[in-house]
């Protein structure tokens, strides 16, 4: 009976996997790429994801996943054709907002560091992209997003 159990919970889980990530979606991809830049000032810099697409002009996009990370996405609408924009910080100029102190007490007001997996498995050139269908978020990974030429730009000149 437990095996039973076990069997039909696993199946279950499977099966809500699957169900998510799309094969063919109701649009087309025409191209995509990214280039990674840096900013005027030490430590900024960034990667930018562009995704070209067709015939999606009722889809409700969300996210993209790149690179073992998450952000929302811009979305510019041109007639039939359809542009995705993602922005990933790499910058290394965050504040640290670390306490440490004898008394433990003031190390409660610490940030809880960030830990969830990234829950896809992607090359370096591949991404996810989620949208909404019928209130339903699902997923479509492209392959194959060509690296353009990184940009550099210059730092900004006091007047």
């Amino acid at each position: 009976m437990k095996i039973l159990a076990l069997s039909i919970l696993m199946f279950g889980f499977v099966q809500c996997g699957s169900n998510t990530l799309v094969k063919n979606p109701a649009f087309k991809v025409e191209k995509a790429f990214y280039n990674n830049w840096v900013g005027g000032q030490p430590g900024v810099r960034g990667t930018k994801v562009e995704v070209h697409l067709k015939e999606a002009s009722k889809i409700i996009f969300d996210s993209l996943y790149f690179q073992g990370k998450k952000t929302r996405v811009e979305v510019f609408k041109k007639g039939k054709s359809t542009q995705i924009i993602a922005h990933f910080s790499r910058s290394k100029r965050r504040k640290k907002d670390l306490i440490l102190d004898v008394n433990a007490t003031k190390e409660f007001e610490n940030t809880v560091p960030n830990l969830a997996v990234f829950p896809f498995e992607l090359k370096e050139n591949e991404a996810i992209l989620s949208y909404k269908v019928e209130e339903r978020t699902v997923y479509f990974k492209i392959g194959k997003i060509q690296k353009v030429q990184a940009r550099s730009f210059p730092a900004q000149q006091n007047k």
